[in-house]
Protein backbone atom coordinates (compact mmCIF):
# COMPACT_ATOMS: atom_id res chain seq x y z
CA UNK A 1 0.00 0.00 0.00
CA UNK A 2 1.45 3.69 -0.87
CA UNK A 3 0.15 6.33 1.41
CA UNK A 4 0.51 10.10 1.66
CA UNK A 5 0.51 11.25 5.26
CA UNK A 6 -0.91 15.07 5.13
CA UNK A 7 -0.74 16.68 8.61
CA UNK A 8 1.10 19.74 9.67
CA UNK A 9 1.49 18.68 13.73
CA UNK A 10 4.64 16.86 13.72
CA UNK A 11 3.22 14.15 16.54
CA UNK A 12 -0.13 13.47 14.43
CA UNK A 13 2.01 12.81 11.42
CA UNK A 14 4.44 10.46 13.17
CA UNK A 15 1.48 8.38 14.76
CA UNK A 16 0.51 7.41 11.61
CA UNK A 17 3.24 7.12 10.29
CA UNK A 18 3.73 4.66 12.90
CA UNK A 19 0.42 3.00 12.45
CA UNK A 20 0.62 2.75 8.86
CA UNK A 21 4.52 2.11 7.99
CA UNK A 22 4.12 -1.40 9.00
CA UNK A 23 1.73 -2.21 5.58
CA UNK A 24 3.79 0.40 3.08
CA UNK A 25 5.18 2.87 1.90
CA UNK A 26 4.50 6.57 3.67
CA UNK A 27 5.00 10.39 2.06
CA UNK A 28 4.46 12.92 4.46
CA UNK A 29 3.80 16.53 2.99
CA UNK A 30 3.10 19.41 5.62
CA UNK A 31 -0.52 21.30 4.16
CA UNK A 32 -2.82 20.88 1.23
CA UNK A 33 -0.49 22.51 -1.22
CA UNK A 34 2.27 20.13 -0.69
CA UNK A 35 -0.29 17.16 -0.79
CA UNK A 36 -1.64 18.02 -4.34
CA UNK A 37 1.97 18.41 -5.79
CA UNK A 38 2.91 15.05 -4.03
CA UNK A 39 -0.33 13.58 -5.72
CA UNK A 40 0.19 14.97 -9.31
CA UNK A 41 3.61 13.53 -9.23
CA UNK A 42 2.44 10.37 -8.17
CA UNK A 43 -0.14 10.24 -10.17
CA UNK A 44 2.08 11.61 -13.53
CA UNK A 45 4.65 8.51 -12.98
CA UNK A 46 2.19 6.17 -12.98
CA UNK A 47 2.34 5.88 -9.54
CA UNK A 48 -0.86 6.32 -7.51
CA UNK A 49 -1.32 6.31 -3.63
CA UNK A 50 -3.91 3.97 -2.27
CA UNK A 51 -4.39 6.51 0.49
CA UNK A 52 -4.41 9.68 1.74
CA UNK A 53 -4.83 10.16 5.44
CA UNK A 54 -4.99 14.36 5.52
CA UNK A 55 -5.78 17.15 8.42
CA UNK A 56 -8.69 19.24 7.93
CA UNK A 57 -6.91 22.30 9.54
CA UNK A 58 -3.84 23.14 8.13
CA UNK A 59 -1.94 26.36 6.70
CA UNK A 60 -1.53 27.72 3.22
CA UNK A 61 -3.89 25.35 1.74
CA UNK A 62 -6.64 22.79 3.68
CA UNK A 63 -7.38 19.88 3.77
CA UNK A 64 -10.82 20.41 2.34
CA UNK A 65 -9.26 22.24 -0.95
CA UNK A 66 -6.46 20.08 -1.23
CA UNK A 67 -9.64 17.04 -1.64
CA UNK A 68 -10.87 19.11 -3.57
CA UNK A 69 -8.30 19.92 -6.13
CA UNK A 70 -7.29 16.21 -5.67
CA UNK A 71 -10.81 14.95 -6.83
CA UNK A 72 -10.21 17.66 -9.87
CA UNK A 73 -7.57 15.90 -11.28
CA UNK A 74 -9.07 12.50 -10.90
CA UNK A 75 -11.96 13.72 -12.40
CA UNK A 76 -10.01 15.19 -15.53
CA UNK A 77 -8.26 12.29 -15.74
CA UNK A 78 -11.33 9.72 -16.47
CA UNK A 79 -11.11 8.68 -12.50
CA UNK A 80 -13.97 8.15 -11.35
CA UNK A 81 -15.79 5.85 -8.33
CA UNK A 82 -13.75 2.94 -7.17
CA UNK A 83 -10.65 4.49 -9.11
CA UNK A 84 -10.41 7.22 -6.56
CA UNK A 85 -7.40 7.49 -4.22
CA UNK A 86 -9.07 6.45 -0.40
CA UNK A 87 -9.00 9.82 1.58
CA UNK A 88 -9.60 9.60 5.30
CA UNK A 89 -10.03 13.25 6.78
CA UNK A 90 -8.47 13.34 9.99
CA UNK A 91 -9.56 16.58 12.13
CA UNK A 92 -9.79 17.71 15.82
CA UNK A 93 -12.50 20.03 15.46
CA UNK A 94 -15.94 18.05 16.57
CA UNK A 95 -17.27 20.55 14.23
CA UNK A 96 -19.83 18.76 11.99
CA UNK A 97 -19.79 21.32 9.11
CA UNK A 98 -16.45 20.80 8.38
CA UNK A 99 -16.95 16.64 8.84
CA UNK A 100 -19.95 17.27 6.08
CA UNK A 101 -17.82 19.80 3.80
CA UNK A 102 -15.12 17.03 3.93
CA UNK A 103 -16.60 13.88 3.58
CA UNK A 104 -20.10 14.35 1.67
CA UNK A 105 -19.87 17.37 -0.06
CA UNK A 106 -15.41 17.35 -0.69
CA UNK A 107 -15.66 13.39 -1.65
CA UNK A 108 -13.74 11.71 1.63
CA UNK A 109 -13.92 8.22 1.72
CA UNK A 110 -14.23 8.60 5.75
CA UNK A 111 -12.86 10.32 8.68
CA UNK A 112 -11.06 9.71 11.75
CA UNK A 113 -11.48 12.15 14.93
CA UNK A 114 -8.15 13.13 16.73
CA UNK A 115 -6.36 12.00 18.66
CA UNK A 116 -6.73 8.96 17.03
CA UNK A 117 -6.97 5.65 18.37
CA UNK A 118 -4.71 3.00 16.61
CA UNK A 119 -7.69 -0.12 17.07
CA UNK A 120 -10.20 1.93 15.33
CA UNK A 121 -8.20 3.23 12.70
CA UNK A 122 -7.05 -0.25 12.06
CA UNK A 123 -10.18 -1.45 11.70
CA UNK A 124 -11.32 1.40 9.61
CA UNK A 125 -8.58 0.57 7.27
CA UNK A 126 -9.95 -3.08 7.50
CA UNK A 127 -13.15 -2.04 6.45
CA UNK A 128 -12.54 0.09 3.65
CA UNK A 129 -10.08 -3.40 2.11
CA UNK A 130 -6.29 -1.46 2.38
CA UNK A 131 -5.58 -4.30 4.81
CA UNK A 132 -5.90 -7.51 5.59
Amino acid sequence: MKVLIVEDDFTSRKLLQTILSPYGDCDIAVNGKEAVEAFSQAYASDAPYDLICMDIMMPEMDGQEALKQIRTIERESGVRGAGEVMVIMTTALDDPKNVVEAYYKGGATSYIPKPIDKQLFIHLLRNLGLIA
